[in-house]
C-alpha cells in the first residue's frame, strides 16, 4: 500500500508547539480515566496533522510504547510488584493470544488498502467508545468459569486485544482491564498493573512487525514531531492523574465517548 509519509508543509512548520499541546490534551483525557489516551491521539494524527492511516498508526504505536514504559515504573510504585507478580499466570495466559494477534494484524495492516484501513480504524474507535462507556458505567462481575474455559477464553480475548492494539497503535488497557477482572476475578487496581505487563510485549511485537515495512520510515522522517508529542502526552498524563475524579464520571465518560464517535466519523470520511 502506498503511504504518504509527509506532513502537509504548512502544518510541518508549526508542528512543534501544536504537537506538544495536542499530546498534552490527549494525556490529560487519558490520565483522568486512568488510561494512556492513545485512542484519542490517533484521530488527531490523521485529522489535524495530516498523516496517512498507516503512518499515523505507526507513530501512535511508537508514542504509546514510550508512554507505557514511563507509566510502568510509576504504576509499580502505586501497586507493589508482589501483587501483579502473584497473578503472573493471568498475564501469561493473555500474552499467549495477544502476541499472536499483534503480529498477525500488524502484518494485515501493512498490506491493507488505505481506504479499508481508514474504515477499520473508524470501526475500532466506535468499539473503544462502547468499551469506555460499559467499563466505566457498569459493574463488571467475574465469570465463574472452569480452568480449561478460563484459559481458552483468555487466549481468545488476548488475541482480539492484540489485534485491536496492533491496528490502532494503542496499548489496549481499555479492553485488557475489564477482561482481566471478568475472566480472572482480579481486582481493578491489580488488573491495571497486569494490563501494562501484557501491553508492553504485545506492543513490542507489533512494533517489530511494522519495522519490517517501508512505511516504518515515517518515524525517522518525523522524529522531532514524535518526541515533542510524546513529551506532551507524558506531561498531560501526569496532570490528568492529578485531576482524576475532578470531573464526575457520569459527565466525563459520555463526553469522551462522544469525542471518539465524532473522530470515527471523520476518519471514515478519509476513506
Amino acid at each position: 500500500m502506498a503511504v504518504d509519509q509527509d506532513l502537509l508543509p504548512a502544518r510541518s512548520a508549526q508542528a512543534g508547539p501544536l504537537a506538544f499541546c495536542a499530546g498534552a490534551a490527549v494525556g490529560v483525557l487519558g490520565g483522568m480515566i486512568g488510561l494512556g489516551g492513545a485512542e484519542f491521539r490517533l484521530p488527531l494524527l490523521i485529522g489535524v496533522f495530516g498523516f496517512a492511516a498507516l503512518s499515523a498508526v505507526i507513530l501512535n504505536k511508537a508514542m504509546s510504547l514510550v508512554v507505557v514504559l514511563v507509566a510502568l515504573p510509576a504504576r509499580l510504585v502505586a501497586v507493589p510488584a508482589s501483587e501483579p507478580a502473584a497473578h503472573w499466570p493471568v498475564a501469561a495466559n493473555l500474552l499467549a493470544g495477544s502476541l499472536a494477534g499483534a503480529w498477525a494484524r500488524a502484518s494485515w495492516a501493512v498490506r491493507m488498502r488505505g481506504a479499508t484501513l481508514y474504515r477499520v480504524l473508524a470501526a475500532l474507535m466506535v468499539l473503544m467508545a462502547a468499551a469506555l462507556v460499559l467499563t466505566h458505567t457498569t459493574t463488571v462481575d467475574a465469570l465463574a468459569l472452569p480452568p480449561w474455559a478460563q484459559v481458552t477464553c483468555g487466549v481468545a480475548a488476548g488475541f482480539g486485544i492484540g489485534v485491536v492494539a496492533a491496528i490502532m497503535g494503542v496499548a489496549g488497557g481499555e479492553l485488557l482491564i475489564p477482561t482481566i477482572v471478568l475472566l480472572f476475578a482480579v481486582d481493578a487496581k491489580t488488573a491495571g498493573s497486569l494490563s501494562l505487563l501484557v501491553s508492553l510485549p504485545t506492543m513490542l511485537v507489533a512494533f517489530a512487525r511494522y519495522s519490517r515495512d517501508g512505511s516504518f520510515a515515517v518515524l525517522g522522517a518525523h522524529r522531532r514531531f514524535a518526541v515533542v508529542m510524546t513529551a506532551g502526552s507524558i506531561t498531560g498524563a501526569l496532570l490528568g492523574g492529578l485531576l482524576l475524579g475532578a470531573i464526575p464520571t457520569p459527565f466525563l465518560i459520555p463526553a469522551l465517548a462522544l469525542i471518539l464517535l465524532i473522530s470515527a466519523a471523520k476518519v471514515a470520511r478519509h476513506a
